[in-house]
């Protein structure tokens, strides 16, 4: 069960069920995008925190459950996998392709920042909540995210 990936019947269902679980026990909305705010915040020199306007104690958990998530990762990739298998493909494993991955970081952040949230932010817990703006978000990265990668399979 755990050295082959999970079919998205099984996944699917445990992150959505994951949303309300995490609203009965803690009180707290699903979403990953606002523990970079935490990072920030962490690296910020002390007498800069305040203009920040975050409550660091209030949204640390955020940050221990990305954590948690790289950590998972780790530990599925090389102790419970009997092959281990590299992260990306070799290609990526070059300055140009570190280029490339890092400009799609950039994207990706400033898309978060820009759209108020990340896709587990807005197509998790925003839809479950009926939340409008949280539908145009979900819409908006899908659709750009197919058509970039069809430009980038015609073009590469």
């Amino acid at each position: 069960m755990h050295t082959t990936y999970w079919p998205w019947y099984i996944a699917g269902p445990l992150i959505g069920l994951f949303v309300p679980l995490l609203y009965i026990i803690g009180n707290k909305a699903f979403g990953l995008s606002s523990s970079f705010d935490h990072m920030c915040y962490i690296i910020t020199p002390k007498n800069r925190k305040a203009a920040l306007k975050f409550d660091a104690g209030q949204n640390a958990w955020k940050t221990f459950f990305v954590l948690g998530i790289a950590i998972g990762a780790l530990i599925t990739q090389f102790v419970l996998s009997d092959t281990p298998k590299p992260f990306l493909p070799e290609k990526y494993y070059s300055l140009p392709g570190f280029i490339f991955l890092f400009i799609g970081g950039l994207f990706i952040g400033f898309g978060t920042r820009y759209a108020n949230g990340c896709t587990s932010g807005h197509a998790i817990t925003g839809l479950s909540l009926l939340n409008p703006a949280s539908l145009y978000s979900t819409l908006a990265f899908f659709i750009s995210g197919a058509l970039f990668t069809w430009l980038l399979y015609f073009l590469f």
